[in-house]
């Protein structure tokens, strides 16, 4: 009981380190090699969260029983603890071998699974370390099969990868940039700054998108392409999210207040994580009570591939938000997969075109111009739903027209503006609301 796993039966952690330093001593002997497979589930939480815990413990059973079938002979299948699973796989002549046993266990475990009801696909990271190219002993082994797990899993899932001399630096790249997220957040070193949304015909700035920005105490500012996506990982992205939504709301208080109580809409992102994990609606009611701010004021922006992980409960927030009279837009609209059946189901506002269709917008009207077609495509779509569209990243005055003679007049980019602080935008809204002689 001591050395092996309460739940699937399979040998524990601690079996698994004296089966493995065995392995590597039988490989030395006879000058063959050992993989090791460090082995995660794709969105087992997801699992957990929607089906309950129950559901998540079969689904760790059936996952321990497909592995342990596809071993050959003097293999060693473990629980790591988790969703977390290690396969040692002793005398193996080349990478190759174990190649081949990633690629037919990520099959084995795609095979169809009824949980609660619910038909399932799991499917699972992959990252590989081999003794002796990637290390000697078995801790070093087991953290290199790790950081290349983490590669495996930023490929989408469903992925295997063999550890890289660089994923260590990179994996100690990001356990310091998590830690630093953390500090972070205790610090204050976040900051909003706000790209304005903008008529087109008029010049007006009708809105503005809430942009985050990490400002480290003493360092250069750090790009969200470099942040985000491990805060989405880890789940820091909840807590920030939730400190970005708190401090629009008393900025939109401030630019309500410079104007009357007509300030440009507010727009904020809502991420995957955030979405999925918070009761949104009864989080963004306090804020809004808090804030002093109205419904109206505000647009949050959701991914199509937040509308289509789960289209059951994602619509049942988003009818709450907007019986608020809160705005929805679904942002980078066109790079997922949502359909026009499953799009007519949400109270949706706006659709926002990607700014990589606009961005190759050459000025011209040709039908055979793929990213040309798509927008169109787009304008015509939310016209015909009755939807506002905006137009994302635009950087020239041939975008600006080409975008206002299909029939989308609200745009940000460049070519309007950069985002700004808060500062400069309540500088540009006095100046707006000066009457023109």
């Amino acid at each position: 009981m001591a050395r092996h796993d309460a739940l699937t039966g399979l040998p524990n952690r601690l079996l698994l380190q004296d089966r493995l330093a065995q392995a590597i001593l039988q490989a030395a002997r006879a000058r063959r090699q050992v993989g090791v497979m460090f082995i995660d589930l794709d969105r087992f939480k997801h699992v957990n969260d929607s089906l309950g815990h129950a559901a998540g413990d079969q689904l760790i059973v059936e996952i321990a029983r497909r592995l342990a079938g596809a071993m050959r002979e003097g293999d060693t299948v473990a629980r790591q603890g988790g969703d977390e699973f290690v396969v040692v796989l002793a005398g193996l002549a080349a990478p190759g071998d174990a190649a081949l046993l990633a690629a037919e266990l990520l099959e084995s475990l795609f095979k169809p699974l009824v949980l609660c009801g619910h038909e399932v696909f799991p499917s699972a990271s992959i990252g590989i370390a081999m003794y002796p190219g990637d290390g000697h002993d078995s801790e070093t082994l087991l953290k290199a099969a790790d950081s290349a797990m983490y590669r495996a899993k930023a490929s989408g899932g469903k992925h295997y990868a063999f550890y890289a001399a660089d994923l260590a630096t990179r994996a100690e790249q990001h356990l310091r940039i998590e830690n630093g997220l953390q500090r972070g957040l205790l610090r204050g070193e976040f900051v909003l700054h706000y790209q304005p949304q903008v008529d087109a015909a008029s010049g007006r700035i009708v809105g503005v998108e809430a942009l985050l920005r990490w400002q480290p105490e003493g360092e250069a500012m750090v790009s969200p392409a470099d942040f985000v996506p491990l805060a989405e990982e880890t789940g820091l992205i909840v807590p920030i999210g939730d400190w970005v939504l708190e401090a629009a709301l008393r900025q939109q208080a401030r630019f309500a207040k410079l104007t009357g109580g007509a300030p440009p809409r507010m727009s904020v992102n809502m991420s995957a994580r955030q979405f999925r994990e918070r009761d949104v609606a009864a989080n963004v009611e306090r804020l809004l009570r808090e804030t002093g701010c109205e419904p109206s004021w505000l647009t949050l922006e959701i991914t199509e591939s937040v509308l289509m992980e789960n289209p059951a409960a994602a619509a049942e927030a988003m009818a709450r938000l907007a019986a608020m009279g809160i705005h929805l837009a679904v942002d980078d609209f066109g790079t997922g997969y949502s359909s026009l059946a499953n799009l007519k189901r949400f109270p949706i506002h706006c659709l926002k075109i990607d700014r990589s269709f606009v961005s190759d917008i050459a000025g011209n009207d040709s039908i055979d111009d793929g990213d040309a077609a798509i927008v169109k495509a787009v304008i015509a779509l939310a016209q015909s739903m009755k939807l506002e569209v905006i137009a994302e990243g635009v950087e020239s005055a041939a975008q600006v027209d080409f975008l206002g003679a299909h029939g989308c007049h609200r745009m940000q980019g460049f070519y309007f503006s950069r985002p700004l602080t808060a500062e400069l935008v309540e500088m540009l809204l006095k100046e707006q609301a000066q009457p023109t002689t």
